[in-house]
């Protein structure tokens, strides 16, 4: 099973990265065959806004040299999703927003249609509502298939696990992947 998770935080080891890592345990947990996780901090990468030039309609891909062509062959290539990011003004990071509009280079051949994706909203205490609406219009104009949403609540840095609602969200959004998740072979 490949998985990609993208981190859109400029904190390192803060609530969005501690979600991330804490799936990636819960997954690891089951002993998927082949289990594989790609995690992409997006904030320490290049990965330049939209320029609206369009000719991802005619090349079928995004002219921009940048970071961005990685990120979106993994998403490609993965069984699953997982997005974190922060909440921002009641609205996903601006690493985020910049990765969704590129995402525009991918829309014309519907290169993300059916992929399964889980996000992941973090906040200190409001606002993830319109975090996650952000990204679930996303998904769907991919037509992308949403298995779960998760909100991490936390007022401080990397400390958003000692609250036990979002570990059970993130071991109910785990098992919510059940039918995706491939089984090892019983003797």
């Amino acid at each position: 099973m490949r998985i990609v998770s993208i981190i859109g935080s400029h904190r390192k080891n803060g609530n969005t990265e501690t979600m991330l890592k804490a799936f990636d345990k819960e997954f690891k947990s089951l002993d998927i065959p082949d289990y594989k996780n790609k995690l992409y901090n997006i904030s320490e990468m290049n990965i330049y806004p939209c320029r609206a030039c369009l000719k991802c309609k005619r090349k079928d891909n995004c002219i921009i040299e940048d970071d961005f062509g990685k990120v979106a062959l993994k998403m490609i290539q993965s069984d699953l999703i997982i997005m974190g990011s922060p909440v921002y003004f009641s609205d996903v990071s601006a690493q985020i927003k910049a990765l969704f509009d590129r995402t525009y280079s991918l829309w014309h051949e519907k290169k993300l249609k059916g992929k399964n994706i889980i996000f992941v909203a973090t906040c200190a205490e409001y606002g993830s509502g319109h975090t996650i609406d952000t990204m679930r219009h996303w998904a769907l104009d991919h037509e992308m298939n949403i298995i779960a949403t998760v909100e991490g609540k936390s007022e401080k840095k990397g400390k958003v696990l000692e609250n036990e609602m979002t570990v059970k969200a993130i071991a109910d959004a785990v098992r919510a992947c059940d039918k995706i998740i491939p089984k090892s072979d019983e003797k």
